[in-house]
């Protein structure tokens, strides 16, 4: 389905008191680390590209860390299964490559996309693949692990634009866990807003390795890790950063929330993955 972008703003000028975190992740709520914490295997989670990379499934010991294990890999491996490092506690089991420099730079998007050879900046979300891709006339520029909706909230697919952006952005409707304090959205990019009104956003959060928001799509935020968790200590992922700057540039982020009047294009395909069976 392809969004009409002039409908799609008047919609929301018009309830702009509303989507200041109309919508937020599933784990933004009491549910953020204890829903991570239930799942026993991650290499239940299936994506298409897992069957290009020989792995087997480790479990995550007492003491270890992803720096520890996989040295300088680390960043591709923790990739590669979608995850976190705030999310990798003992007794998970994740997929390690057989080899890891098979999963150096890794990425399961397409390096080149025919859609988006005419524009200047177009964001593909695959779902099946829990990935987001960021194209420059066609050529991948950089690529993400994403968290999206779950199974009862389900992200959007079609065609969209970037309509909206606000750096600090915070839910209105829920807290960090075990908290009183509104969850963070930090570095948000509003691609959708539905009928009743919800709104839809592209933006920082945990990423546990599976599909666990109410529709949002949830990128690497260390930075607010640390900030509202007190981990990790030294933040080092920032995807949602990284993409926020690409998309608003040349604009620079003075704090506020600012609808983009032609913000990049937007595909979201695929199904994402069952997560019936990550317990299991």
């Amino acid at each position: 389905m392809h969004n009409s972008a002039d409908p799609v703003m008047r919609r929301f000028r018009r309830i702009f008191s509303l989507l200041c975190g109309a919508l937020i992740i599933a784990v933004a709520g009491s549910s953020s680390y204890s829903d991570a914490r239930m799942i026993s295997s991650l290499c239940k989670i299936k994506h298409p590209s897992d069957a290009q990379i020989p792995w087997e499934c480790v479990r995550i010991k007492k003491g270890q860390t992803p720096e520890s294990m996989f040295g300088d890999r680390w960043r591709d491996v923790l990739r590669f299964n979608r995850v976190d490092r705030r999310h990798l506690y003992p007794g998970i089991a994740i997929k390690v490559p057989k080899r890891l420099e098979n999963v150096e730079n890794f990425t399961a998007m397409p390096r080149f996309y025919q859609d988006a050879a005419s524009e200047a900046k177009y964001i593909l979300v695959d779902l099946s693949e829990q990935f987001l891709g960021a194209y420059e006339y066609g050529k991948l520029v950089f690529s993400f692990p994403v968290a999206t909706g779950d199974g009862n909230n389900e992200t959007p697919k079609g065609e969209f634009r970037v309509l909206a952006y606000d750096g600090k952005h915070i839910s209105s409707l829920y807290f960090v866990e075990k908290t009183d304090k509104l969850y963070p959205m930090h570095y948000g990019l509003m691609f959708h807003v539905n009928k009743q009104g919800v709104a839809f956003w592209i933006h920082g959060r945990d990423v546990p390795g599976f599909p666990a928001s109410h529709g949002c799509i949830g990128l690497y935020d260390e930075e607010m890790q640390k900030q509202y968790y007190g981990n990790p200590k030294k933040p080092v992922l920032d995807d949602a950063k990284t993409l926020f700057e690409w998309v608003i540039s040349p604009l620079a982020d003075d704090g506020r929330m600012h609808v983009l009047k032609a913000g990049p294009l937007m595909s979201i395909i695929g199904d994402a993955p069952s997560t019936k069976s990550r317990n299991k």
